[in-house]
């Protein structure tokens, strides 16, 4: 199966692309598009390892799955597109480096600048069901 994903991961993962369980996982999150609404939209579902490539990798943070709203999820735990209200979680992650750190908290839930340095943003469940949470889970 040819999955569309950074180079680094694809070589890392494809042995993984080609068992049947994720067969079987594919054909779910197929199905899931087709009727119904799922986040991120397709082209995110491996943002994280698109926007942070294997041999640039230096923290993980593990989410539980992608925020189930409109305009939120794009493939990055707790990040949000430009824009976008932050969602409660994300305040707290701004909050909790305001106090530690000094830091003011960004006008901007868009995390791919964490990316970029090397942080793995990766949610345990890659895709939600709208208005959702938790619907993806235990599924591959």
């Amino acid at each position: 199966m040819d999955v569309r994903i950074e180079e680094s991961w694809k070589n890392k993962f494809s042995n993984e692309f080609k068992k049947d369980y994720f067969r079987k996982l594919t054909d779910f999150i197929r199905d899931e598009y087709n009727k119904t609404t799922v986040y991120p939209h397709g082209q995110f579902i491996f943002n994280a390892f698109d926007k942070c490539p294997y041999d640039s990798l230096k923290a993980v943070i593990i989410g539980q799955d992608p925020y189930h709203g409109p305009g939120q999820a794009h493939g990055l735990c707790f990040s949000v597109q430009d824009g976008v209200s932050h969602p409660p979680s994300l305040m707290n992650i701004f909050k909790e480096i305001q106090n530690d750190l000094n830091i003011n908290c960004y006008s901007s839930g868009n995390l791919e600048r964490w990316a970029a340095q090397g942080v793995l943003l990766l949610n345990a469940t890659l895709t939600v069901r709208a208005h959702n949470p938790g619907s993806h889970q235990n599924k591959g």
